[in-house]
């Protein structure tokens, strides 16, 4: 079922999201297996009107987040056909002006402040449990996606990864590495921009179970009809709870003095280099990537 709205021009959203109830389950899905499902600007609102269906429909106790294929998410979208950062979409929370037909960091700052930072705070504050059933690759943008969940569930095959510092970017919008992580954990993470497997985030305390591929999705049902035996108001206020606590550890304000870095990083490439990203498209960025893991295999 599509979970997308229209965009400004009244062109139907493709089914880049599907949405499918199981019970007191609302399982929400990423549907661009054929890009590693990358994010889009059409996946991110659509993703947006999932969340806010599960949210309103009384009977829904959880939501599963997953990623169709292979893989789980390869990160935002810099390089494919349908790539929209041009185009514009109806903006249910209005966090930022529309950055279509803006120049420079005022077109910059408004689209992430909008769809990356202003979404990904909204989503973790839904008053529901979310779970992120990781598979494969769980890169930059996919952090996000991940993060804005209360619990990971990842198959032993998935790893992470954060490789924006070759593009001279201090990490991704939705700067959480310090909280998910650790401090020292973080900077290794960054610093070098290799995949980090399953296994080893859940030893730094990122992931909440680490199972094989063939049981994720039985593990991670499970998982949901225990929580959803639960209060729904019990459930929203120890989610309030602990969020409010980890903003209180300094978690917000973090990430709005890194979101300045974020984009001190992207006007200047722009200026040196022509473009914010410094030329490394989705091409670039995958062959480093592959280089990088095979400099690190085994350690990560």
């Amino acid at each position: 079922m599509d979970a997308g709205t229209p965009n400004k021009e009244g062109t139907p959203n493709k089914e880049v999201v599907t949405y499918e109830v199981r019970g007191s389950v609302a399982k929400v899905t990423l549907n661009r297996p054929e890009y590693r499902n990358a994010q889009n600007s059409k996946m991110t609102y659509a993703l947006d009107a999932a969340f806010t269906r599960a949210v309103n429909d009384d009977d829904i106790k959880v939501i599963v987040l997953a990623g169709a294929g292979d893989h789980f998410c390869a990160g935002h979208d810099i390089g494919t056909p349908e790539r929209d950062i041009h185009e514009s979409f109806e903006r249910k929370a209005v966090i930022w002006w529309d950055h279509v037909g803006k120049a420079g960091v005022d077109a910059r700052f408004a689209r992430e402040s909008e769809v990356y930072l202003g979404m990904c705070r909204r989503w973790r504050e839904i008053p529901k449990p979310m779970i992120a059933m990781v598979q494969g690759a769980c890169i930059a943008g996919g952090l996000m996606l991940a993060w804005c969940c209360d619990f990971i569930v990842a198959s032993d095959d998935a790893f992470f990864a954060d490789p924006v510092v070759r593009m001279g970017i201090p990490g991704v919008e939705y700067f959480a590495h310090p909280w998910v992580m650790n401090p020292r954990a973080a900077k290794e993470f960054l610093y070098t921009g290799s995949r980090f497997s399953a296994q080893r985030m859940y030893e730094l305390g990122m992931v909440n179970h680490v199972v094989p591929r063939a049981e994720l999705e039985a593990t991670v049902f499970a998982l949901a009809d225990r929580i959803a035996e639960m209060p729904r108001l019990g459930l929203a206020l120890a989610k309030k709870a602990v969020n409010q606590a980890e903003d209180l550890m300094g978690q917000r304000a973090g990430m709005d003095s890194v979101f300045g870095l974020h984009h001190a990083a992207h006007a200047h490439n722009a200026e040196v280099a022509g473009d914010s990203l410094a030329g490394l498209d989705a091409r670039a960025m995958a062959a480093a990537g592959k280089k990088a893991a095979e400099a690190t295999e085994g350690t990560a």
